[in-house]
């Protein structure tokens, strides 16, 4: 069965109506057996406030620089919201032409075949000029196939980093520059910041993404065996190993002597940070543009910590964010827009803006070559450790990221056992075991699916 079928969710969207001309211009249209009204593209995505401006500042831009395309931006909720509002419209037939998926819905898409127009073919199909190998390799990696062929375009790919309040470091007597590189030294700080009185001494987002997706990464061990899921779906979940279970139950520990405040699954984390109330926050380096806008006080961005004494480690950090992928079922004309707009967004000037304004990576090697010529790293320290971070070392078959079915849920368990061990109610061990249990039977519902 094929993975958009097999979900099922309600539909909310639907094309929008094409807006004609003034009557003079239609009539014109008429007589010379033209239609003079752009190719109307739709683009479903899940951006709001700063993210969502940003976005729509670059739909406009391209509109107003041709007159052939026509973009049309709509946000249909969260991440998840936004994939299952695909899904549906896909199988209403009032699908868009670009949906944005976060990376956690990539096997799903994979899978979707028939659902999906790769954009290998897209971009060959429109005789555009299109070069996957002018994208980073940790983030290319993630969106193609073994054999190099992109199937969705890279737009916001993130990575996890270690925010610092460096007030609130000043405060508690210690220095805001000192080292924070291993999980050893970060619990010193935190012992530091706890008896002086700090009432929030770290905080996160994303916990799973950041503390067993990226854990796992960051030290070269699996998460998943084939690869992380990368060969095959046959797959099963491997993060309750030594280095996993260390890590959560010092977080658990934390979490019972007031050092770790739970803050909630997603970012929920990212306004007590931004307030000042939390001194160390474990977030991706997109949170940079909302802590930039609205944080009063003098932060710093530093690497994602990691354990000394785990051999090999650090290795590299895993993406978050989405890609663009392409719905099949549109004319060559629609595709040929499509195709355009892909070209815009991966431009070397539009790629190094938008890494610039969002902290999002810069997708493409020329984008961060740019970047850094114009002295931007220079004058916004911290903002080139993602980038650091992602290609230190060249990616490993466990360090690539991850290809998993039904992910999504997946997180929902993974979140729901942390959630227990930060609450004292059950150990690291117990609680990993039960969430790669609980993840495997929706892994081998997905793969039943698939076949």
């Amino acid at each position: 069965m094929n993975s958009l079928i097999f979900l099922t969710f309600s539909n909310k969207g639907g094309m929008n109506k094409i807006k004609l001309g003034i009557s003079i211009a239609l009539m014109i249209g008429m007589f010379s057996g033209t239609a003079l009204s752009a190719t109307e593209i739709q683009w479903w995505h899940a951006f709001k406030g700063r993210l969502g401006t940003l976005l729509a500042e670059q739909v406009d831009q391209f509109n107003a620089a041709q007159n052939d395309y026509k973009i049309i931006q709509n946000r249909k909720g969260n991440y998840s919201e936004t994939l299952n509002a695909g899904i549906a419209a896909f199988r209403a037939k009032k699908h868009p032409h670009i949906l944005m998926v976060f990376e956690v819905g990539t096997a799903t898409m994979m899978s979707a075949k028939g659902a999906i127009k790769p954009m290998y073919e897209v971009m060959s199909e429109a005789g555009a000029e299109f070069d996957p190998d002018g994208f980073i390799g940790a983030v290319k990696g993630y969106y193609t196939t073994t054999s190099g062929e992109m199937l969705s375009m890279p737009y916001n790919a993130s990575t996890p980093v270690l925010w610092v309040n460096r007030d609130a470091f000043k405060k508690a007597g210690l220095n805001p520059d000192m080292d924070l590189s291993t999980w050893q030294k970060v619990g010193i700080a935190l012992d530091k910041l706890k008896s002086s009185g700090n009432k929030c001494p770290l905080t996160t987002a994303w916990q799973s993404w950041v503390h067993l997706e990226n854990l796992s990464a960051y030290h070269n061990v699996a998460f998943a065996t084939k690869e992380n899921g990368f060969a095959g779906m046959d797959t099963e979940l491997a993060f309750n190993g030594p280095v996993q279970i260390k890590h959560i139950q010092a977080m658990g520990d934390w979490a019972k002597e007031g050092k770790f405040i739970y803050s909630g699954r997603r970012n929920e984390g990212g306004s007590a940070f931004r307030a000042g109330e939390c001194a160390l926050y474990t977030e991706s380096s997109a949170g940079y543009a909302g802590i930039k806008k609205n944080a009063k006080f003098d932060f710093g961005i530093r690497h994602l910590p990691y354990w000394d004494g785990v051999k090999g480690a650090p290795q590299n950090t895993i993406i978050g964010g989405s890609s663009l992928w392409v719905l099949s079922g549109h004319s060559s004309k629609e595709y040929k827009g499509v195709a355009a707009f892909l070209n815009f967004l991966s431009s070397p000037v539009i790629q190094a803006a938008w890494h610039q304004n969002t902290g999002y990576l810069p997708a493409t090697i020329l984008a961060g070559q740019k970047t850094k010529a114009s002295g931007f790293y220079d004058s916004n320290p911290g903002t080139d450790i993602a980038g650091i971070q992602m290609t230190r070392k060249s990616t490993t078959s466990l360090s690539k990221g991850l290809r998993l079915g039904s992910f999504d849920q997946i997180r929902g368990m993974i979140d729901e056992e942390l959630e227990g061990v930060w609450s004292g109610k059950k150990t690291a061990k117990s609680a990993l075991n039960s969430a790669v249990k609980r993840g495997n039977v929706m892994l081998r519902r997905f793969e039943s699916s698939n076949r």
